[in-house]
C-alpha cells in the first residue's frame, strides 16, 4: 500500500496515536484523510475531512461508510484502556467497555468498510494493537484480553478479505507517550 495519493479513514484521530497517524499521512502525501472521532470538532488539523464516528455505535459507522466511499486505507485506531485487573471490583464492566471499543469497534468498522475497499481495488486495513495482545500484566488484564481478541480479529480479517485483495496488518505497539499515560517503569515512544 502506497501512501501518496491514498484515501485514508482513521478512527480515533483527535489525539495521541490517531492524531500522529493523520499528521504522518498528510506529510507522506495522502490525497485525502478522513479524521474520525466521537466529537469531530475536537480535531484541530487542517486539510482533513472531519467525520463523526463512535466505534461503539453502529449507526455512526454505517453513516461513515456511506459517506466515505473513496477510502482505500482504513486505520482502526480508536481504543480505550481502563487499566483494570481481572479481580478488580469493576473488572467485568471494564472488560465489557474495552471489548466493545477495542474488539467490536474494529470488527464493525472493518465490516462496514470492506465493500468500500473492495470497490476501490482492495486497499488495506491497519489495526492498532498492543504488545499487551500477547501478555497480560496485573493492572491491564481486561485491556490485554480486548487486544488479544482484536489480534485474533486481525488474523481473521487477513484471511477473510484476501480474496478481495485487501491487505490486513496489525501494529503491536509498545508503551506510547499519549495523554492516556499510566505510571510505568517502561520508556515510552513518541506516537
Amino acid at each position: 500500500m502506497k501512501i501518496p495519493d491514498s484515501v485514508v479513514f482513521v478512527t480515533g484521530s483527535n489525539r495521541g496515536i490517531g492524531l500522529a497517524f493523520v499528521q504522518e499521512l498528510l506529510a507522506a502525501g495522502a490525497r485525502k484523510v478522513y479524521a474520525a472521532a466521537r466529537k469531530p470538532d475536537s480535531i484541530t488539523l487542517d486539510r482533513v475531512h472531519r467525520v463523526r464516528l463512535d466505534v461503539t455505535n453502529p449507526d455512526t459507522i454505517a453513516a461513515a461508510a456511506s459517506e466515505c466511499t473513496d477510502v482505500n486505507l482504513l486505520i482502526n485506531n480508536a481504543g480505550i484502556a481502563l487499566w483494570t485487573g481481572f479481580l478488580g471490583h469493576d473488572a467485568v464492566e471494564a472488560a465489557r467497555l474495552e471489548m466493545e471499543t477495542n474488539y467490536f469497534g474494529p470488527l464493525r468498522v472493518s465490516r462496514a468498510f470492506a465493500p468500500v475497499l473492495a470497490k476501490n481495488g482492495g486497499g488495506a486495513i491497519v489495526n492498532m494493537l498492543s504488545i499487551l495482545s500477547w501478555v497480560a500484566v496485573p493492572n491491564a488484564g481486561t485491556y490485554s484480553a480486548s487486544k488479544a481478541a482484536a489480534w485474533a480479529l486481525t488474523n481473521w480479517l487477513r484471511t477473510g478479505l484476501r480474496e478481495q485483495g485487501t491487505h490486513v496488518v496489525g501494529v503491536h505497539a509498545g508503551p506510547v507517550d499519549t495523554d492516556r499515560r499510566v505510571n510505568s517503569r517502561f520508556r515510552r515512544s513518541s506516537p
